[in-house]
């Protein structure tokens, strides 16, 4: 007795994958339809193609496609192609978008691809239909919402990401050293988290635009962000207690951004940081919260570095120029380039004075900068059975935060340090411990 389920096509497909491809086909092509249906309107300047049609399309593709013949899925490209050609020849409107021609053509590809991949042929099937919902939404995104200088930021992060990184030779030029992928990886990462930081105070009431002002200000230097906030605090814009929050929130980003550093020298090492970071940061986050949701913000904030502005104009920065931009490139770029200078000298002491010479440049390092101080220490190996490297590790995240309280006296005075050292010293002490534990 002939089993249809077990039979084949001439092409090697089965039954039962063809008639789940066609099934799937027509789903693909009604949930388009059913968009463009609601869309194209009535009579003689309505739309090309409306439910049936897309249905349609879609079911052909994947017909197409089982018969194993390519020319057959190019004649089909070509007809459907020919098709939105006569009918926007004949349109009767005055709207120039081809968005139902683009989607008719992508819809009979979506049913060629049923046969390929089920999942991959649904993702992008739904991919189309909710950018073809959301049609409003978009433009009002991108012509009212975003501002020029984002735009301009966007596109400079996305060749960053999408054209110079992938061009990066990924190989040191000195021992471990002086990786430019790496180096432009952790450039990318600064960058990325910068403009989301950015993105997400433009979401959000004046004191929230506090909290993740100061975070995304820790990104690129939390010791600088602490002295900026004691600055406001000795010339009197702005409360201690807020501002030793938000100095307090800057080093949720500088135990993260250990993760990052460590992710994009040595992977390894996560294995043994993701904990301990994870749980100071949690407590650095709740603290500096704390500081900030109890703090008065009548009167002057300020939000970013040296500036003071009032309100929630004051908390998206608007007045200042430099206010739509999603981050510093400069910034960022001396950030990483510190990076890497640091572990490049730490690496050369090592090699000139022994592990003395590189222990004694971690901590050095550490005085000003964790993160680069850690990427010296990530980056010649995997932690090592010994603990040594670990060891130096904790040394410096704990010379660290004394650094950084120093500052904070020195820049805000002893009010400020009575907020910010707690919390400081408290958060510090948890991250040391857990990672003692795997001494």
């Amino acid at each position: 007795m002939w089993d249809a389920t077990s039979a084949t096509l001439p092409n090697g497909v089965s039954m039962a994958h063809a008639a789940q491809a066609l099934a799937a086909a027509l789903g693909c092509g009604l949930l388009t339809g059913i968009e463009r249906e609601r869309n194209k309107g009535r009579g003689p300047s309505r739309a090309l193609a409306g439910l049936r049609s897309f249905s349609l399309a879609c079911v052909m593709g994947a017909v197409a496609m089982l018969t194993g013949e390519s020319t057959l899925v190019a004649v089909g490209v070509i007809f459907l192609a020919a098709l939105c050609v006569v009918a926007r020849a004949r349109e009767r409107t005055d709207d120039p978008g081809v968005t139902t021609e683009i989607a008719l053509v992508l819809t009979y590809l979506i049913g060629v691809l049923c046969i390929l991949s089920l999942p991959l042929a649904a993702a992008v099937a739904v991919g189309q239909t909710g950018i073809l919902f959301a049609r409003e939404r978009l433009h009002a995104f991108a012509n009212n919402w975003l501002r020029p200088a984002e735009v301009r930021d966007g596109i400079l992060l996305a060749a960053l990401a999408l054209i110079a990184l992938p061009l990066m030779p990924d190989r040191p030029f000195w021992g471990q050293m002086l990786n430019p992928h790496q180096i432009t990886q952790l450039l990318t990462l600064l960058l990325l988290i910068q403009a989301l930081a950015h993105l997400s105070r433009r979401l959000l009431d004046a004191r929230q635009a506090v909290a993740l002002s100061a975070i995304a200000s820790g990104f690129v230097s939390s010791t600088a962000t602490v002295a900026s906030m004691g600055i406001a605090v000795r010339e009197g814009r702005s409360d201690a207690r807020l501002m030793a929050g938000a100095g307090l929130l800057s080093c949720v980003a500088t135990l993260l951004q250990v993760l990052l550093v460590a992710l994009a020298v040595q992977p390894a090492w996560l294995r043994l940081l993701i904990l301990p970071a994870l749980a100071g940061a949690a407590v650095a986050l709740a603290w500096g919260w704390w500081l900030v949701r109890g703090a008065p913000t009548e009167g002057p904030v300020a939000v970013d570095a040296g500036a003071a502005t009032t309100g929630r104009e004051g908390a998206l920065a608007a007045a200042t120029p430099d206010a739509d931009r999603m981050f510093s490139l400069r910034d960022a770029a001396l950030v990483a380039a510190l990076l890497t200078g640091v572990q490049a000298l730490v690496y050369g002491l090592g090699l000139w004075l022994g592990q003395g010479g590189a222990l004694a440049g971690v901590l050095l390092a550490s005085l000003v900068d964790l993160h680069s101080a850690l990427a010296a220490v990530f980056a010649p190996a995997p932690p090592d059975a010994a603990g040594k490297a670990l060891g130096a590790a904790i040394l410096a995240i704990s010379v660290h935060a004394f650094s950084k309280s120093a500052t904070a006296w020195f820049a805000g005075g002893w009010r400020y340090l009575a907020w910010l050292a707690p919390g400081v010293f408290g958060h510090t002490a948890v991250a040391v411990a857990l990672l003692a534990w795997n001494l």
